[in-house]
């Protein structure tokens, strides 16, 4: 007499035999910037590469990318297997031990490297998250305008000429503003942008005794100046505006000038998306009394969670979005002006990038001249790596709550002096709670 299995376990064997020819799911969290929509169109690229892999994006405005993966991360949530991550919290996390290794090979060659966003990147000699792309700072702005209004910058220009040229061409009614810069509140939104003001106006987040220097003169000044110069020549409501939104006015040919990241350059060059294109020039990150500091280190970097149980997928995935290979296939398909920058050498050697990318030599000058050195990255000496932020865990929660308090001054719903003193009283108890200092 034949014994049938019950139906219940048939189906039970028949699911579990699919699972386990099932494809990878890679779950991607990644920021909204232009680079990393461009990296998911290209999905198809790897899927055909790398059958039994599926990508599946996640994708975050900039201060709800940080906090999700910062959670996800620090609790072993485990809902993603790649994470966008940037320079600040790479080293932080790899030390704690929340990241796995990038296994690279031959091919992937990782001495091309740019030697700052490698040194960034790695704890203990080991590459622990890929970067996608970097930048640094600098002024980007309107060459026909300036040219009419008799400008001519210094190298580097200083923010009382950016001042200048800000008050010549400000013409609201005819829609051009003289100046776009960072409003939003965040570490890295508008903090990226004033913690490189203070320290090029000789100020420092803290001094060697981790003491916060929010209310030192080098703030006030810095912060006075930025408030009133966007307050005269800024665009309406600019306290909401970030890079984003910096990006689009930009493009739409509304401001005159504009201070922010160096990889905006491929954008805003690019005729296809800008109306300025053809009448853009480029500059160095604008100084005060020191070049120190003044203009920011970062990069956009793929990083592997500890947690992973698709390390190889995510490894494989990675490798494909970070090589020279991933340059070439963007080039192949939108031009060499789209390819992402910062990263490689072999990018800025190649004579079809620097045919077309006219922003090439300016942008590399201002990586090549950031320097996240601690006690090298401030004209005072200051105990912590980082340009435009301190690389410490608690600078998280403190740029956040001072980047609230510059955000409110700026729209004018708190004086400067005591968005400072609110932001120094914080920032102490925060540092006093983390042991840094009595």
């Amino acid at each position: 007499m034949k014994r049938f299995a019950p139906a219940c376990l048939v189906l039970a064997l028949a699911t579990a035999g699919f699972d386990a020819h099932a494809d990878t799911e890679l779950v991607i969290a990644t920021v909204n910037n232009g680079h990393m929509i461009e990296m998911q169109k290209l999905t198809p690229f790897f899927e055909k590469a790398n059958p039994g892999i599926k990508l599946k994006w996640v994708t975050l405005e900039e201060g709800t990318l940080r906090q999700r993966v910062t959670t996800d991360i620090a609790t072993k949530g485990g809902q993603f297997d790649v994470m966008t991550i940037g320079l600040y919290e790479a080293p932080i996390w790899s030390k704690k031990g929340w990241l796995k290794p990038i296994a690279t090979d031959a091919a992937y060659d990782v001495d091309d490297l740019l030697p700052a966003i490698r040194s960034g990147l790695s704890y203990q000699g080991q590459l622990y998250a890929a970067p996608f792309y970097a930048e640094s700072s600098m002024l980007m702005y309107r060459k026909d305008l300036a040219d009419k209004a008799g400008v001519k910058f210094s190298d580097p220009p200083t923010w009382a000429e950016v001042k200048d040229f800000a008050a010549k061409v400000n013409d609201p009614k005819a829609g051009v503003y003289g100046i776009c810069l960072r409003g939003k509140p965040g570490w890295g939104d508008n903090m990226a942008l004033l913690t490189t003001m203070v320290n090029t106006y000789g100020g420092q987040w803290f001094d060697m005794a981790w003491k916060p220097q929010i209310d030192s003169q080098p703030w006030k000044d810095a912060i006075g100046f930025y408030v009133d110069l966007i307050k005269k020549n800024g665009p309406p409501g600019a306290s909401a505006n970030s890079f984003n939104e910096n990006l689009a006015l930009f493009n739409e040919g509304k401001c005159a000038q504009w201070v922010d990241a160096t990889i905006a350059a491929s954008f805003i060059s690019d005729s296809k998306q800008s109306k300025v294109a053809d009448k853009v020039a480029y500059a160095q990150a604008p100084v005060a009394v020191t070049p120190k500091g003044a203009n920011w280190l970062w990069s956009w970097n793929l990083a592997i969670p500890a947690s992973s149980s698709k390390s190889e997928a995510a490894q494989k995935f990675i490798r494909w979005a970070t090589s020279k290979d991933y340059v070439n296939l963007v080039a192949k398909e939108h031009g060499w002006r789209a390819v992402p920058t910062g990263t490689r050498k072999s990018t800025y050697a190649n004579p079809e990038f620097q045919k077309v990318a006219g922003f090439a030599a300016a942008e590399k000058r201002s990586i090549d001249a950031a320097n996240p050195n601690a006690g090298e990255n401030t004209l005072p000496p200051s105990p912590y790596a980082g340009v435009q932020y301190a690389a410490i865990p608690e600078f998280q929660a403190i740029g956040f709550a001072v980047g609230q308090q510059m955000s409110a001054a700026l729209a004018g719903k708190v004086p400067v002096e005591q968005a400072l003193k609110t932001s120094q009283t914080m920032a102490e108890r925060e540092m006093k709670k983390g042991g840094y200092y009595k």
